[in-house]
């Protein structure tokens, strides 16, 4: 009885048991996150460094996440040195090999597209520059689907018994984001040439994607919070420009952009600038749908 009571546990432990071992993935930013879990499904365990209501250049290097970093198998991050203040140290005090530079546990996103705003030289005195370009890359579909391609063939790379299940998957992401551009672009014509201010000079790639023009930042400098006297000077040089729309993260302050569109009439709005950073932004797809419907306020 004992014999065929343990036989039964043993079979409905190996019924239960997962088949195959969950590849654990590192990612700095929730847009990456959010791709990992398309493109792996269930053979992946995915965490999320930040969320979309924190300022990923300030992040603080907790126990938790270095934890996190040194059990990764795959690591995905921005890179670009968007991370330069919390993720080289992440590196160090980790010391995963799988995830070394070189190593294909490493992948930085913004070596796999075209940079914008990559400036000529580096002058500390203007502020917060990334020396290799702009680094918010995400907020471009085109360079969703550019590191899509990369990171599926990664995936198969570490885990090529899952070669099969990535490249299906990859195959139905590319079908569906690809018809969700589309979508987007059509929608958005009527965007193209609106005039924005925004808080911090992180959306240069959706400008550029929808053609939309920007006509200023909050910022006097990137990084630099504005002064009275430098709100007063924006203000000046927006009369007659025919502002339709302010724009500002989720975790920035709304008091400068609260000023400006009590002294413009244009909208101060707030735009996701990645999953998360809004309700009903809980994966690409939605919150890429939500940008639009943030930006089509200006044209009501």
């Amino acid at each position: 009885m004992i014999t065929n009571r343990f036989a039964l546990i043993c079979s409905l432990l190996i019924i239960a048991a997962p088949a195959h071992a969950e590849l654990k993935i590192f990612a700095c930013e929730p847009e990456w996150a959010a791709l990992a879990e398309q493109l792996g499904g269930d053979r992946v365990d995915v965490y999320s460094a930040t969320t979309g209501l924190q300022d990923v250049h300030y992040i603080q290097a907790r126990p938790s996440l270095i934890s996190r970093y040194r059990q990764a198998d795959l690591v995905i991050c921005t890179g670009a040195d968007l991370e330069a203040g919390w993720l080289p140290l992440l590196a160090r005090q980790a010391g995963n090999p799988r995830v070394l530079p070189g190593k294909p546990g490493l992948l930085l996103a913004a070596e796999f597209v075209p940079m914008l705003e990559v400036p000529a030289s580096v002058d500390r005195s203007l502020g917060d520059i990334h020396p290799y370009g702009n680094p918010h890359i995400q907020l471009d579909p085109e360079n969703i689907a550019r590191v899509a391609a990369v990171l599926s063939q990664r995936l198969v790379e570490i885990d090529p018994e899952g070669g099969a299940d990535y490249q299906a998957r990859m195959q139905d992401f590319s079908g569906r984001w690809g018809r969700a551009v589309s979508g987007w672009e059509a929608r958005a014509q009527d965007l193209s040439g609106m005039k924005i201010v925004v808080h911090h000079r992180s959306w240069v790639y959706l400008v550029n994607w929808l053609g939309l023009q920007e006509l200023g930042s909050l910022e006097p400098k990137p990084g630099i919070e504005p002064s009275a006297s430098y709100l007063a000077t924006l203000l000046a040089g927006l009369q007659g420009k025919d502002l339709s729309l302010i724009i500002r993260s989720a975790y920035q302050s709304p008091r400068a952009s609260d000023w400006l569109a009590a002294r413009t009439g244009a909208p101060a709005i707030v735009v996701p600038q990645t999953v998360g950073a809004m309700p009903g932004t809980d994966d690409l797809f939605s919150w890429y749908d939500t940008i639009l419907r943030q930006l089509e306020i200006g044209r009501e």
